[in-house]
């Protein structure tokens, strides 16, 4: 059911076949709250994960973007960090039980996903660095100023972002350990039962 996503790779508005990828597995787990967060939205169109769920099918959620030149529309200018996550999501209003989570912020995505708590996101996508290597486990230092400077230094590794799944994993009732990865997106179901769509 959900061991094959390259095979649904599809891209529309975002990189990498994401929306494809992302349509296949709710139509597998289902639906709750179509609800999304995307931090690193850009322009809310363009490379972003969400938009074809948005747009094209009727979701709702927050976005938001450091860059105030990209940060327009529906996209709130929000320097996201791993001191400011929660507080965001609080005068958001972000919903604690919610459909999807993406981070792509190209430097401390690692570390904002750890920050987050009392949040639950059942399906995460988040970029992960592929020149660090997929086996070991390695992230930047946390730097809350850090801005990529399009060199191969940001973000984390594979390894380092499946282990965190996995220690959230083992502290939420009915996390699901499945993790498929995808180029450069790793696709974490944290609260899903399988087989029992919405």
């Amino acid at each position: 059911m959900l061991s094959d996503l390259r095979a649904h790779e599809r891209s529309i508005r975002s990189l990498y076949g994401a929306e494809g990828v992302l349509l296949h597995i709710y139509e597998c787990i289902g639906t709750r709250s179509r609800y999304f967060v995307e931090f690193g939205a850009r322009d809310g169109c363009v490379e972003s994960n969400t938009a074809h769920l948005r747009i094209d099918h009727g979701w709702t959620g927050l976005l938001m973007e450091g860059d105030a030149e990209r940060a327009r529309g529906p996209v709130r200018n929000e320097f996201v960090t791993a001191e400011n996550v929660n507080a965001l999501f609080a005068r958001y209003g972000v919903p604690i039980d919610f459909d999807l989570l993406s981070i792509d912020v190209d430097g401390n995505d690692y570390w904002i996903w750890k920050a987050i708590q009392g949040y639950r996101p059942r399906v995460v996508v988040i970029e992960y660095n592929i020149f660090f290597g997929p086996s070991v486990r390695k992230t930047i230092p946390y730097d809350a100023d850090f801005h990529w400077d399009k060199t191969p230094y940001h973000g984390a590794s594979l390894a380092a972002l499946q282990q965190h799944q996995q220690e959230i994993a083992g502290d939420q009732a009915g996390a699901d350990e499945q993790v498929a990865t995808d180029l450069q997106q790793l696709f974490c179901l944290m609260q899903v039962e399988l087989g029992r769509a919405a």
